[in-house]
Order: structure tokens, then sequence, then C-alpha cells
């Protein structure tokens, strides 16, 4: 049978006043008691919740802003979405997958359970309302890999990796916030805008993050396709100039006409500190 308290019961085991746990309500960071005629009944649930209460206040979070955490959350929205980070923004809108979706993802147009499930397995895919959905950046990926004639089985392979390399590099960010910003915000801890200051310092920290991921990645791209490039014969020389040399090369393939050039000696770089802007090389 659940635990039933009355209110100077659940105020004795939380440790907290009566008229406290009567304003947490007021407030609507705490749900309503069971009644029993003129007699209010609490169980564990409410003292989970005071508990989770107690334990945001000690990290700084004002009432107003736990009450909004705990709305959206029984509203079904993930602490991403509280904190600004949209799951429906552009490349990340959820949409609905036809049939015809899935055959065109499929090169071989074997449409098996297997796969879809996989897909699931990997977050790549969510059953909603008896339809799957794909956020839109993994529907246009995937339809230019179907395009490739790439197997459908080699592509979630990739996924696979991707995400673990994606999940460090998210770790280390976190990590990143937990060290330089958290003690600030956690000293304020009587500040009301205490939600909307995580709230956009992580924003900023996750578009900072997505500029250098990305940025990064287009460098290893280059670098990539130059070794593929040089293993396979491709790169221009005094015997060899293929057609594609006398056209402009796109941004991601600069590195097979403009190698990088040799590293500078630390004299170098020590008398471009001291130049300083005013007298540029070349201008």
């Amino acid at each position: 049978m659940p635990e039933s308290l009355t209110v100077d019961e659940l105020a004795a085991r939380i440790g907290l006043p009566s008229s406290t746990i009567r304003m947490y309500q007021t407030k609507g960071v705490l749900h309503a008691p069971r009644r029993q005629g003129r007699v209010a009944y609490y169980d564990a649930s409410h003292v989970e919740r005071l508990t989770l209460v107690q334990r945001l206040q000690q990290r700084g979070f004002s009432l107003p802003a736990i009450a909004e955490l705990i709305t959206a959350r029984e509203k079904g929205e993930s602490v991403a979405a509280v904190l600004g980070f949209s799951e429906a923004e552009g490349p990340d809108d959820w949409v609905r997958i036809k049939v015809r979706d899935i055959k065109h993802l499929i090169p071989t147009g074997d449409v098996q359970p297997r796969l879809l499930l996989r897909a699931m397995r990997l977050g790549l895919v969510r059953w909603k309302y008896g339809w799957p959905h794909t956020r839109r950046w993994a529907l246009e990926a995937g339809g230019r890999l179907a395009g490739l004639r790439v197997p459908s089985d080699d592509v979630m392979d990739s996924f696979t990796r991707l995400r673990t390399a994606t999940d460090a590099v998210a770790a280390d960010f976190v990590r990143l916030f937990e060290r330089q910003f958290w003690p600030e915000l956690a000293r304020k801890a009587g500040d009301e805008n205490q939600l909307e200051n995580v709230r956009a310092l992580l924003v900023e920290l996750t578009y900072t993050a997505e500029t250098a991921v990305v940025g990064t990645l287009r460098e290893s791209i280059r670098d990539a396709a130059e070794e593929f490039a040089s293993r396979h014969g491709l790169l221009p020389s005094a015997d060899f100039q293929p057609a594609w040399a006398e056209q402009p090369l796109p941004p991601i393939a600069e590195n097979l006409m403009d190698p990088a050039g040799d590293l500078p000696s630390e004299q170098e770089i020590e008398c471009f500190l001291a130049r300083g802007d005013e007298d540029e090389p070349g201008r």
C-alpha cells in the first residue's frame, strides 16, 4: 500500500516547515496531495520531488527556474529543449518517414524490418504515433549516401563510429563547462536568473562546439582527400595533368593544389609576434 503522510509528517521527513511545503505547492514546484475529506495525504512521489527541489536550490536554481524545469519535464520535454537546444529547428526537425522514403534510403530496394529496427536502436529513427520519424539532416544525408549506392549496413556502421566520436567531443565540452563556468554559477546561488544564465552559457558553448567540430572535420576531410589522391596517383605532376586540375577546386579539396608548406621556426614566429601587423609580407 502506498505510503501516506500528512503535511506535518512530510515536513518532519524532509526537514522543512509545513508552511514551506504549502508555498512550494503555490509556486508550482510540488504537485497536489491526495485529499480524503479535509486531510491532505502525501506519498513517496512528494518526498522525491521535495528532495529534487532542495538539491536544485543548493545548486543555485531559483524556485521559478525549478518550476519551469519541472513543468517542462511533466510535458515530456527534454532538459536540452528546456535549456534552449530546440529539437525542432531546421535540420533537427523530426519528420515522418513514408514507405517510399525508406525504399529511397535503401540502395538495393530490399526493405527489411531489421534495418529499421537497427536505425531505431542507434537513435537515427524514432517510432511515434505508428510511424517512423527521423531528423531532417539524417534523411538528407541518408538520401545522398543511398544515391552513391552505399549499403545501408555500412552507413549505420559509420554512424555508430561517428556517434562514439561525437559523444566524446560533447563530453569534453561538458567538462569544459563544469570546470570554467559552473563554479561561478554555483557561487551565485541567490541569482533569480540562474536558469537563464545556465541556458545562455550552454547555448553559446554548443554553437562554439559546433563551429569547432565542423571546421575540424573539414580539415580532416581535406587531409584525407589529399592522402587518397596521393595514394591513387591522382595528384598533378610534370607527367600527369588531369582535366580537373584546370578547374577551380571547392574549398574542401584545396589541399590538393595548395599544400600547407613547411612549419616556421620558433625564431620566425617570435619575429612575427614582435613585428605586429604594421609590416605584412606581400602587402
